[in-house]
């Protein structure tokens, strides 16, 4: 079974970066649909930004704006997000997937989870 391990989350002031990593064993993450999630308190997961496998082009979320990166280091089996010019609003536990299909299509599917990073975005 895959084991995805998130790193990187903390507390920024509004207008900063961060850059979240995803470690993955036992499964090559260049051979699946990958991606972050996020989950606020009160509130439901959202898909953050997803990239199906091989060189396909990464998919984000419409409230991104263009703020977050999503990459993937296939050399080191690892998954990031940067994390650019960060809102309050932004502020969630985010969490590494990994699947099948084309999530922002809701047609793929989420088959292993990490255990997720919090994100604290405050002045």
């Amino acid at each position: 079974q895959v084991r995805l391990v998130e790193s990187g989350g903390g507390s920024v002031q509004p207008g900063s970066s961060l850059s979240l990593s995803c470690r993955a064993s036992e499964r090559t993450l260049n051979d699946y649909t990958v991606g972050w999630y996020r989950q606020a308190p009160g509130k439901g997961r959202e898909l953050v930004a997803a990239v199906e496998p091989g060189d396909s082009r990464p998919e984000y979320a419409d409230f991104l704006k263009g703020r977050f990166a999503i990459s993937k280091d296939k050399a080191r089996n690892i998954l990031y997000l940067q994390m650019n010019s960060l809102q309050p609003e932004d502020s969630a536990k985010y969490s590494c997937a990994l699947g099948r299909g084309r999530w922002f299509s809701s047609t793929g599917v989420v088959t292993d989870w990490g255990q997720g990073t919090q994100v604290t975005v405050s002045s």
